[in-house]
């Protein structure tokens, strides 16, 4: 994955945790973007490690929504911030929900996947979630340091389960989240699932999730040198998420898929 039309340097790949290593299985995670025009999509998905099939469903998934976000963005891609791109992002989740449960068919359940999508548009950022994936932005400098902020994740279904939302959950619909964010400051963007929360999160004095500056930082600034994204580029990133470092803080797949936006000469 590299620079491409949109304006933005895009990256991103998911591994397979420790767990799965160990026992030989697939990698539950997907990720995969796309770009028309001056829209560019990204997306990512976490398959449900208890059912049998997650692993074709995280793909399945994060395939059709960078089909349907990217024509249903670059088909409005003149729209102002605010309830059109909300209005769009709900549209195209009711796209991708409808082929996923058409192709998956009574054993829907067995391909279960979280998914997180944004939509970069000229003017404004779109974000949509239905489980537990999240996203951390890079915009603006204070006393020399870059600037790092989480979008707001969709409230737990149920205060008495630990169990995520996932596409093919009942009344999923009902648990989407969607926010449309317009910042010209906004030149970083991160994508990821659960996997990576404990290395990419920390937590304020009131226990909400917010971003790890240090590490945030690092992966940013890894993808902000222009030109294509190199070999070495992709090897050291399989090699941040297989590390040992990260495997004692979760042993799952983990996902990571970042966006810096291009400085043109």
């Amino acid at each position: 994955m590299g620079a491409g039309r949109a304006g933005w340097r895009i990256h991103g790949l998911s591994v397979e945790g420790y767990r799965h290593r160990r026992d030989g299985l697939p990698c539950q995670d997907a990720c995969a973007h796309t770009e028309s025009g001056p829209v560019a999509v990204l997306t990512v998905a976490d398959g449900a490690g208890s059912r049998p099939r997650s692993d074709e469903g995280s793909r399945l998934a994060v395939e059709l929504a960078a089909e349907h976000f990217v024509r249903r963005a670059a088909a409005a891609v003149d729209s102002p911030p605010g309830a059109a791109v909300h209005d769009l992002l709900t549209e195209a989740y009711h796209d991708v929900t409808k082929v996923f449960l058409d192709t998956t068919g009574p054993s829907a359940g067995d391909f279960a996947t979280t998914l997180t999508v944004v939509v970069l548009a000229p003017g404004w950022l779109g974000h949509l979630t239905v489980g537990d994936g999240f996203v951390v932005l890079r915009a603006g400098v204070e006393d020399g340091e870059r600037q790092f902020h989480m979008l707001p994740q969709p409230a737990a279904a149920s205060e008495y389960s630990n169990e995520t939302v996932f596409l093919t959950s009942p009344d999923a619909a009902r648990w989407v989240h969607t926010d449309c964010v317009s910042d010209a400051g906004i030149d970083g963007v991160l994508l990821s699932t659960d996997g990576l929360a404990q290395a990419a999160l920390s937590r304020s004095a009131d226990g909400a999730p917010t971003p790890n500056a240090s590490f945030a930082d690092a992966v940013f600034r890894s993808l902000d040198a222009p030109g294509p994204v190199s070999d070495t580029a992709h090897e050291n990133l399989a090699a941040l998420l297989r590390s040992d470092r990260l495997t004692a803080l979760n042993a799952d797949d983990k996902t990571l898929l970042r966006a810096v936006r291009q400085v043109r000469p």
